[in-house]
């Protein structure tokens, strides 16, 4: 059987700055996801939209194909309203661990499906694979039973049947130096997001050291692409921007960050993570009719209860001891004063090398390796006094640690500028 349309002619299309076709543009798409279209010739497409990108229909119709390509959820049949959040990652982002269950014990439904981390941002599933029991496999049965159910959460692992597309062209930008171009990363995200079957959804769009995007203004840029994308699909989409210059917390790795996401649960945890799930909490319960203030649930126990509610439905004890690390090593501050700075990149890569993140995506993770942070910039220390306690399996890893860590922190007289890591709230 003849094809319709020729990829080179496609490729030309967009190299030289055109507007391609929708009929070839779903055609591109499908025809790489049968094998049709070579992966050399999409890595030309590729390139080509990062240098020229993408008219806000082209992005439209490149979602809407990659959708199309595998299965789409439903959540009709629920009886509730769902909703959905997604971050762009970042260091230490445990969110997603106290804000599904807060939200579901609204009575709002959360069908989080997340993601393992690479290099230096981590992974949602990662944490929760802490738990003992735990499990991120879920069958779509099991989904929608813990969704209906008095559960009302779910956090796992995204079916091979949603936007097999996206997962090929991830894969095959990762390696042809592609991942930055904007409208390939919102019709990454969005065509999964969409594909699940959420009613709404609330971007967390991440900006500075530790974050996917550098700049604040590709951020923002990102974010009313992915915005426009929902409203352009019928789902309801907000995105705060918010800053990933500084670590989130106190903890970054994995079996830390879930005590830490417990902390919050149980009405207390550091500030800042408290502020960023109370914003997104917010977000997602206006968008689902549901006027009421967030911190209260975290407050009074119903979030605690709505926690362990869902690790329990996916066969994970929410009493067990969590994993500890055979070493530790503790970073001293050489001098007093106040921190002004701890760069969320280079912790980051010190919490990736100690063995709490992966560089190839079939690597297994170190459940009790991480780094914990003892001060965060604002704070005045003394000299000698620990700023971070790194955590390993394998002592051998500390030097490599170490070396990441060398100038991620600034110790000097003043404190520096307080900001809010909420920067800016987008709609539609």
């Amino acid at each position: 059987m003849s094809e319709p349309f020729d990829a080179v002619d496609v490729i030309r299309t967009k190299r030289d700055g055109g507007e391609v076709p929708e009929a070839k543009l779903r055609w591109m798409v499908d025809a790489y996801t049968r094998g049709y279209v070579a992966d050399a010739q999409m890595s030309a497409f590729a390139m080509a939209i990062l240098l020229n990108g993408m008219g806000r229909e082209e992005i439209r119709v490149m979602t809407d194909a990659m959708i199309a390509s595998g299965e789409r959820m439903s959540f009709a049949g629920l009886g509730k309203r769902t909703a959905d959040k997604h971050s762009t990652g970042g260091v230490g982002d445990k969110i997603t661990l106290p804000l599904a269950p807060l939200v579901a014990s609204y009575g709002v439904a959360v069908p989080q499906l997340s993601g393992r981390g690479l290099g230096h941002t981590g992974g949602t599933l990662d944490k929760l694979e802490s738990i003992p029991g735990w499990r991120a496999a879920l069958s779509n049965e099991e989904l929608h039973a813990q969704l209906a159910g008095d559960v009302g959460a779910v956090i796992c692992a995204a079916g091979a049947g949603l936007a097999p597309a996206d997962k090929k062209l991830y894969a095959l930008r990762d390696v042809t130096g592609t991942v930055e171009a904007i409208p390939l990363i919102a019709s990454s995200i969005m065509s999964k997001k969409i594909a699940e079957g959420t009613q709404s959804l609330v971007l967390d769009v991440k900006f500075g050291s530790g974050a996917f995007m550098k700049d604040a203004s590709r951020a923002r840029e990102l974010a009313e692409t992915m915005v426009a994308l929902g409203a352009d699909s019928g789902v309801a989409t907000t995105a705060l921007l918010t800053d990933m210059s500084t670590p989130l917390g106190l903890t970054v790795g994995n079996a830390n960050e879930v005590r830490e996401s417990v902390e919050v649960l149980a009405g207390g945890g550091p500030a800042d993570v408290v502020e960023l799930t109370v914003a997104l909490a917010r977000e997602m319960l206006r968008m689902s009719g549901i006027d009421a203030d967030p911190a209260e649930a975290l407050a009074d126990g119903r979030a605690m209860d709505a926690w362990r509610r869902m690790i329990r439905a996916q066969d994970g004890d929410p009493d067990a001891p969590l994993p500890t690390p055979r070493e530790t090593h503790e970073v001293r501050a050489d001098r007093a004063g106040v921190v002004r700075r701890m760069d969320a990149f280079d912790i980051g890569i010190a919490a990736w090398r100690l063995g709490a993140g992966r560089a190839r995506a079939e690597d297994p993770v170190v459940h009790a390796a991480g780094i914990d942070l003892h001060a965060k910039p604002g704070d005045r220390v003394a000299e000698g006094d620990v700023l971070f306690t790194l955590q390993a399996d394998d002592e051998t890893r500390f030097d490599r640690a170490l070396d990441a860590l060398a100038g991620a922190w600034e110790i000097g007289d003043t404190a520096p500028a307080a900001a809010p890591i909420v920067r800016d709230r987008i709609t539609a």
